[in-house]
């Protein structure tokens, strides 16, 4: 591909590939932009620039031939990233809250906390392929016919081929009449894992099944000497966020998601 410039006072933006830009002034490179496509098609920028003229230039450089729509995240403490997404033409589309989830059971009260009659837990790595799947699959259409599935963190969302559920290893579930009815994802992050989802079906849910796969997934944790897990929740899932804040978390953040349409 032949590099495309552009000029504007000292800072010159070169892009340097198919989806990375380079501004550099005096000599020095003092930004970058990169694009990248989610597994399910949607496309995410981001531009870590020294200063705001030169996030302008890449911004003025890249959009214009960037399809649309597109999106980024964004630390909403970070304020000046805000500010100079805003003035690229970006708005807020979804906020996520992260929470810390403390793992000990006398802080989470779920020490106590059995599964509902009938039900069998299986931990993190237990859960047989077909069946997780099967269930997958229902979970996702029931969310798919309310807010709609792109409204799960982005590491659920589905590749092109349509899959979500991509390493069963991550899951725990939840088993009722040799079927899966509720599951838990746990990426195994390094000293604080992460719950990227928790879900039941809908013709079981409120029966104590998501707080009993918490118990179940967090005391094991607890266990292994893990204190603390993080969750990211979208503020529009009350539900999720009333269970987490039930259980001792706290909120330890917020990232925006931004769409330029």
């Amino acid at each position: 591909m032949n590099s495309a410039h552009f000029t504007s006072g000292p800072v010159v933006i070169t892009r340097v590939a198919e989806s990375q830009w380079h501004a550099v002034e005096d000599d020095l490179t003092v930004g970058r932009g990169d694009v990248s496509r989610r597994p399910d098609g949607r496309i995410f920028i981001s531009i870590d620039a020294w200063h705001d003229a030169a996030f302008d230039r890449l911004a003025e450089a890249m959009l214009p031939d960037l399809p649309k729509p597109l999106q980024t995240v964004v630390d909403e403490t970070d304020l000046d990233s805000m500010s100079n997404w805003e003035r690229a033409g970006f708005t807020a589309r979804r906020r996520e809250w992260e929470y810390l989830v403390p793992t000990d059971p006398e802080a989470t009260g779920l020490g106590s906390v059995p599964p509902p009659s009938g039900v069998t837990l299986l931990g993190v790595g237990e859960a047989e392929e077909g069946p997780l799947r099967t269930l997958d699959r229902v979970i996702r259409d029931e969310v798919e016919a309310t807010v709609g599935w792109q409204e799960m963190p982005a590491e659920m969302l589905p590749r092109l081929d349509g899959a979500t559920l991509r390493d069963p290893s991550k899951y725990a579930a939840a088993a009722q009449s040799d079927e899966y009815v509720g599951l838990v994802r746990l990426a195994a992050v390094t000293r604080q894992p992460r719950i990227g989802l928790i879900a039941v079906r809908r013709d079981r849910q409120r029966r104590g099944i998501a707080r009993a796969l918490l118990a179940h997934v967090l005391g094991a944790l607890h266990r292994g000497g893990i204190e603390t897990a993080s969750a990211e929740v979208n503020e529009s899932n009350g539900a999720a966020m009333a269970l987490f804040e039930g259980i001792g978390a706290r909120r330890a953040g917020s990232n925006l998601e931004l769409v330029l349409r």
